[in-house]
């Protein structure tokens, strides 16, 4: 006999059938008189994590919303991340009454905004302002353009008609989605420190956990408790597994058993990315015979490039 007990599947199920633990962000959005605009969520995810040309995030959102009509008309969007303090989530909380204009939430809204960074660098890309209180920020584009959604406009408030896109645009009467690409991180520099130097227990941000509106007069969130850090188990792939891959990754460019001992700890599932990597910096660089002096090289460019972006 099964230990578990059946529960009806309903609209919106990942709060109303479930526990279901998600982020609290705050998507800044250009309104038709060119200020900004602020809408608390919790439906966003990576979407495009890697083997495309960009990254991606997913947001879900009702199509009527300010923030869905925002970005229907520009294009333009940042997720900004709040820390734990109840009295963020409390004003976040505020911001989220549906139909509320920003015209009339915005001039009560404590938090403070500061310029793109985006903008600051070429004042023609105009920008919905961020949040100074954010610990990171992800200025996003939506790709308009996936599943046919480019003729998807603004304006229908009360529910559009059909048909629908399956993955992004208008995909439902009242739902959408946003197909977001990353065009820039920006990070408060003691968390960017702490990635770009090696992250501990203690470097890590007070972000909250959302639960959503579950009876129909509270919005449920946690707070962040002590980070417990546990050890990866390290499987180490046979020398001769990782050489018969890169015997494989190029008919000319080859590595020595020194340089193949550098990546014996790669998950199999990543070795021909990371093989195919190092062939690309060998091509750029007349290299034919891949040391492990030359791997040194290669690490260190890419933590280089890692601390830039």
């Amino acid at each position: 006999m099964s230990s578990f007990e059946n529960l009806r599947i309903v609209d919106n199920f990942y709060q109303t059938s479930l526990f279901f633990p998600m982020p609290t962000v705050l998507i800044s959005t250009l309104c038709e008189d060119g200020s900004t605009n602020l809408g608390p969520y919790s439906l966003v995810q990576p979407y495009y994590v890697a083997g495309k040309d960009y990254y991606a995030m997913l947001l879900c959102c009702r199509n009527s919303s300010n923030t869905a009509q925002n970005i229907l008309r520009t294009g333009k969007c940042a997720i900004n991340f709040i820390t734990d303090e109840p009295k963020y989530f409390k004003e976040a909380v505020k911001l989220s009454w549906p139909g509320d204009k920003p015209s009339e939430k915005m001039p009560k809204c404590r938090f403070k905004l500061e310029t793109s960074l985006l903008e600051e660098e070429n004042l023609a890309d105009k920008r919905p302002m961020v949040m100074s209180e954010a610990m990171q920020v992800m200025e996003c584009t939506w790709m308009r353009q996936l599943d046919g959604a480019e003729n998807d406009r603004p304006g229908q408030l009360h529910g559009y008609e059909g048909p629908y896109h399956d993955f992004n645009g208008i995909t439902s009467q009242f739902g959408a989605h946003f197909i977001l690409r990353v065009d820039k991180i920006l990070m408060k520099k003691p968390y960017k420190d702490a990635i770009i130097n090696g992250v501990r227990a203690k470097d890590f941000p007070n972000l909250p956990v959302d639960y959503g509106y579950r009876d129909s007069k509270n919005f449920w969130f946690h707070r962040k408790r002590r980070m417990r850090a546990e050890l990866l188990q390290v499987r180490q792939t046979s020398l001769e597994s990782v050489r018969y891959a890169a015997n494989r990754a190029d008919d000319k460019i080859k590595f020595t058993d020194e340089a193949l001992q550098t990546v014996l700890g790669v998950p199999r599932v990543f070795l021909p990315l990371v093989l195919k990597g190092c062939v690309d910096w060998a091509r750029e660089n007349n290299v034919e015979l891949i040391t492990a002096e030359h791997m040194q090289i290669i690490n260190d460019k890419r933590a280089k490039e890692k601390g830039k972006k």
